[in-house]
């Protein structure tokens, strides 16, 4: 890695107010919360605390330039011309927007450079570039009338988004909200506020108008819930877990009934038939998909049901390829894995371990809390055998890095073990059947199924969840859906 971002740290200027009607402003009330780095426990800055004053506040900014119409009534050429340079800034700061990334949440520095933050960009592009391309319809209808079907901006969009990926859950929300003529407020979660706060003042260089775009740091409880609740939010756009999801779906009910979006938790099987193959490579895979982000992905494969007959070899290579993933410094280049995100994660997660160790489960490899002198939230790569499908480790969204093997006999049991879950975010299967690999993806309740493979998507396709991992679909051409209202207009001849 060419960059030397240890040498950047002293040139950072932490964005720590609110961004709201195109400036940055403290917290009405004047309160701000500690900013920590999970790589050592330090203070970065103190960030805006913002609450309902605030939220009325950024709600009325993004109201009053909707109805304006600047930007949601203007040609969708124009709002791809101004998402391009948007995207053009976000690479010329992609440097100092990994390493905000990296001292925000602790993910690796060559993941904040090599995939976050690039992947942001092209969200951002990708969305720029569907802007205009996207058509409105004409209804097949009687020779004496016309019926139009035309998409307009939903009106005002408030974007929750998680601290597992900051900038790129933001980047997947804000990319088709703004192509599709929206106004948004984005709520960072308080563990990772800052790239969000960095981009907004990019977002206005580029030209977006004042109060299209805003961003407002505070807890859950107060502004997440403000914004939840608010009369005059047309549309709530989260992604985290699947508790705070349903009180989503309540304030809305409670509120005006604005339209939810949500891709909640996963507890995705990673399923191993007997005649996958080459072991030692899907162990590899799997184990990678796991441990990347320090577990922190919801649809990580972290379920591995495998069949009986492999099941002794294939665990072994699991833990055997875990090690590689031992936690190092999240500046070093050569880290490949990082801190969990704070300490009451990682602590959640020790819970975690402790539950699976006293309901019979065996450590096979990890489980442990390290790197301890350094101040940090590190956890040992962790790896679960004997476990039974009704335990709390392999019905719970962890959310850290563990990974739990369960067993099964065939086909069937395979794909019941699959779907006994209250997720359905993701399912992954290994076989060199043809025939076996379309019937099991068939039969798996998720929005993606991944065949031999664990990675399998990028911005071109959906991603989204069945039962409680979620309702509606981000990326994609789909994901613009969701943020339009869709009008027919009927016109007699």
């Amino acid at each position: 890695m060419a960059t030397d971002f240890r040498s950047l740290i002293p040139t950072l200027s932490y964005r720590n107010q609110a961004f709201i009607g195109g400036k940055y402003v403290p917290a009405a009330s004047g309160e701000t919360f500690d900013c920590v780095s999970p790589i050592d426990g330090r203070v970065l800055t103190k960030v805006a605390a913002c609450d309902l004053e605030d939220v009325n506040r950024a709600v009325a900014a993004a109201r009053a330039v909707f109805e304006k119409g600047s930007w949601s009534a203007c040609h969708p050429g124009k709002r791809k011309k101004v998402m391009l340079k948007f995207a053009e800034l976000m690479q010329k700061h992609k440097d100092e927007l990994a390493l905000l990334e990296t001292l925000d949440m602790g993910k690796p520095i060559s993941t904040s450079a090599g995939g976050d933050i690039p992947g942001s960009i092209q969200a951002i592009q990708w969305y720029a570039e569907a802007a205009d391309k996207v058509y409105d319809e004409i209804a097949p209808y009687r020779p004496d009338s016309v019926s139009l079907i035309t998409r307009e901006p939903i009106g005002v969009v408030a974007a929750v988004v998680p601290w597992n990926y900051p900038l790129l859950m933001t980047s997947w929300k804000l990319g088709p909200a703004l192509a599709t003529g929206n106004s948004v407020i984005i709520k960072p979660a308080e563990q990772s506020p800052l790239t969000a706060l960095r981009i907004a003042e990019l977002a206005m260089e580029a030209g977006l108008p004042e109060g299209v775009l805003q961003v407002l740091p505070g807890f859950g409880e107060t502004a997440g819930q403000a914004l939840g609740r608010h009369m005059d939010v047309d549309m709530i756009a989260f992604t985290g877990s699947t508790q705070v999801g349903k009180y989503f779906l309540r304030y809305a009910g409670e509120s005006n009934m604005k339209h939810v979006s949500l891709e909640t938790g996963g507890k995705s099987p990673n399923i191993v038939f007997a005649d996958a193959g080459d072991l030692n490579h899907i162990a590899k895979t799997s184990a990678d998909g796991v441990f990347f982000n320090a577990g922190q992905s919801c649809n990580a494969p972290t379920r591995i049901l495998v069949q009986d007959t492999i099941k002794d070899e294939f665990i072994a290579l699991i833990a055997k390829h875990a090690k590689p993933w031992a936690p190092s410094d999240p500046l070093d280049p050569n880290t490949t894995m990082g801190a969990v995100v704070d300490a009451d994660q990682m602590n959640r997660v020790l819970g975690y371990i402790e539950s699976g160790r006293s309901e019979g489960a065996t450590v096979t490899a990890g489980g442990s809390q390290v790197r301890k002198d350094t101040g940090g939230a590190y956890i040992e790569p962790t790896v679960f055998s004997d476990v039974k499908n009704d335990m709390k480790i392999a019905q719970e969204e962890i959310f850290g890095p563990v990974v739990v093997a369960v067993t099964f006999r065939d086909e069937a049991e395979a794909v019941r073990l699959a779907n006994d879950s209250i997720y359905g975010l993701q399912a992954n299967l290994w076989t060199r059947d043809v025939s076996r690999a379309h019937k099991v993806a068939r039969q798996l309740k998720a929005g993606t199924v991944v065949v031999n493979n664990v990675w399998g998507s990028d911005i071109t396709n959906p991603f989204g969840g069945y039962k409680q991992s979620g309702i509606g679909r981000d990326k994609s051409l789909h994901a613009m859906d969701k943020y339009c209202q869709v009008k027919n207009t009927y016109i007699q001849l």
